[in-house]
């Protein structure tokens, strides 16, 4: 009998998991990203006739957005390692109608083999090195690829903290007196520690968390660029959900469980009604709080 080939991660998420499929939720979420990646796209300085290669492209965010503001004169080379949002990508370039301005690529972001040295003008990440365990090589072929004096822009999600957080619930948990009545504080660790390593080890081996926006500037200098900018946004907001059903089925990240699936698989059923108790009225309340962390970075290619 044949076994089922495994789920497409990266595409579950940006088309699903992100926003619980939920169409309210998800128009905020992509209200959100646009205004990421125009910021990313405002650091490519990109103009008419150039050609822009967008890593980890997802389903066309920046490179869609980027040949809007050049009046179709741009093209967008997007590259993924996902198969079923290079086809989303595409679905979404014909119902533009800007198919002729792009082109689609099956390859990594640190193997960018399909394209030649030295014939992009700009080169594009948003959410996408976090994921990739070598990312001093990606950097290394986006240099490769740009041409002197090219553009490099990219927008990386900072989880090291959630990382941290969640390492600081474990200690918190292990320094309980042995007769402690809160009985919360385990269930909170166990839901962060699903989806973020919680051990000094644990955090260092993960490539998603285990790096700063100080070490995203040591990596683009390391490659080669020259004035590296890097800012660091942090946003807090309160009630980015409002509904139970929607925060379950959310997952932060695309290798991260969601809520729901954390309570079915590592509670019991006292303990999911438990936490249900507490948490959900702080959900429906608004005042569940959601802290992003981006760090922007742009650089150039030297020229010549």
């Amino acid at each position: 009998m044949n076994s089922s080939p495994p789920p497409d991660v990266w595409s579950a998420w940006l088309l699903h998991r992100r926003h619980a499929n939920d169409p309210q939720f998800d128009r905020r979420v992509r209200t959100a990203t646009a205004r990421y990646a125009d910021r990313v796209l405002d650091a490519a300085r990109l103009s008419a006739g150039m050609t822009l290669v967008d890593l980890g492209a997802g389903d066309g965010l920046v490179g869609l957005r980027a040949i809007e503001r050049t009046a179709g004169a741009l093209r967008v080379l997007m590259t993924d390692i996902s198969l079923p949002l290079l086809d989303a990508a595409r679905a979404r370039a014909a119902q533009a109608g800007v198919l002729a301005s792009c082109e689609f690529l099956h390859c990594a972001a640190d193997a960018l083999a399909p394209i030649a040295d030295a014939t992009a003008d700009a080169a594009t990440a948003r959410a996408t090195l976090a994921y990739v365990a070598d990312k001093a090589a990606a950097l290394r072929e986006c240099h490769r690829i740009l041409r002197p004096g090219g553009r490099l822009s990219l927008a990386e999600p900072i989880f090291q903290d959630e990382a941290l957080a969640a390492s600081a619930l474990r200690s918190a948990v292990a320094a309980r007196p042995a007769d402690s009545a809160d009985d919360f504080l385990p269930l909170l660790h166990r839901w962060k520690a699903a989806q973020f390593p919680d051990t000094p080890e644990r955090i260092a081996a993960n490539p998603t968390v285990n790096f700063s926006e100080r070490d995203l500037l040591s990596l683009v200098h390391g490659a080669g660029f020259r004035d590296v900018h890097v800012e660091l946004h942090l946003d807090v907001t309160y009630g980015a959900v409002t509904c139970w059903d929607v925060f379950l089925d959310t997952a932060p990240h695309p290798l991260a469980p969601t809520l729901r699936e954390i309570l079915t698989r590592d509670f019991t059923g006292d303990e999911g009604a438990r936490f249900e108790r507490i948490m959900r009225p702080i959900v429906e309340s608004g005042n569940a709080v959601t802290t992003d962390r981006i760090a922007y970075v742009s650089a150039t290619k030297p020229p010549g």
